[in-house]
């Protein structure tokens, strides 16, 4: 039986992912009410660390803060309602500490300069920041199969790619640059906020090249469908869908980002919904793995935390 605290909890968290998570939350509802509570959750706490970071009144008040959560990791206890429900969750679902270290360091990064230099460096940033909660989902979906994780990872990359591709603008007037330095040349961010007509065809090359090595990510992503609970296959295959028409909207402007964020209306999600589970649960790759994982994909991820289990899925 749920507890008072966290029932809380997770009706403040539902209010954060209505808000500021409309995919997830529209891919949440094919979840059971158990694993829903528990993502709604997840992704709750993973959003007030990102907050922490990017509404701090200082660089200094940021790094306090976050590392005020990561010592409440280490110790297991927080008097901070939403860190505490997360130690809850974490606690609960058997969450490596290691893994939300990760998450906290990308966190981190992102308060110093922000200039990516090259592909290597951007996709240890997005296995940081987003890799990692593929890895947290896993756990909090009750996957038994550890082959499920490195592909969790990947669908995480991916939608961290697509999120980089679309959002340069917004990034871009906080001073980050997340697109590499080697497809772009070392640009600073304010000239990528509405760029200069001569440097149109080199960024839109550069968001058309990023997102091809999304698709990537993503279909190793959906490879890994099958090692998930069954009831879990349909809101992941949804989120990663719905995520990815994110990317297909872009390719659709000619990848000018530019002209406005790109969002995908409800009419769209229905008909990317619709089309994934009338056609993906027919294949057979979709109730039984075929593909083992590329490990090419994670060449840059070496040392990382957090990877160690898939470290020894790799080897077998």
């Amino acid at each position: 039986m749920t507890s008072g605290p966290q029932v809380t909890a997770l009706a403040a968290a539902d209010k954060v992912l209505a808000s500021k998570g409309r995919s997830f939350h529209w891919a949440r509802r094919l979840l059971s009410p158990l694993h829903a509570g528990r993502a709604t959750r997840l992704y709750s706490f993973c959003r007030y660390i990102d907050d922490l970071a990017d509404e701090a009144s200082s660089v200094e008040s940021a790094q306090a803060n976050l590392t005020l959560v990561s010592q409440a990791i280490v110790n297991g206890y927080s008097t901070d309602l939403v860190v505490a429900d997360g130690i809850a969750l974490m606690q609960e679902c058997c969450i490596e500490p290691a893994v939300f270290h990760e998450l906290i360091a990308g966190m981190v990064s992102d308060l110093g300069l922000v200039r990516i230099k090259d592909e290597d460096e951007l996709l240890r940033y997005c296995y940081r920041v987003a890799g990692t909660v593929g890895l947290m989902m896993c756990k909090v979906l009750d996957t038994q199969n550890p082959r499920a994780l490195a592909h969790a990872v990947d669908l995480g990359i991916a939608m961290q790619l697509t999120n980089i591709c679309r959002d340069i603008s917004a990034d871009a007037m906080v001073g980050r640059r997340y697109i590499p330095a080697c497809l772009i040349g070392e640009i600073q961010p304010d000239a990528l906020v509405m760029p200069a007509p001569d440097l149109h065809p080199k960024l839109q090359n550069c968001v058309a090249h990023l997102l091809t090595i999304a698709d990537r990510y993503y279909r190793s992503g959906e490879q890994g469908l099958a090692y998930l609970p069954a009831g879990a296959r349909s809101s992941i295959l949804a989120a990663a869908r719905v995520y990815r028409a994110i990317g297909s909207g872009l390719r659709a402007r000619d990848n000018a980002y530019w002209r406005g964020r790109v969002i995908v209306p409800t009419r769209v999600k229905l008909m990317v919904t619709a089309g994934a589970l009338l056609s993906v649960p027919l294949r057979p790759s979709f109730w039984i793995p075929f593909s083992p994982h590329d490990d090419s994909l994670h060449h840059a991820l070496t040392g990382l935390l957090g990877l160690s289990s898939l470290s020894a899925v790799h080897a077998r």
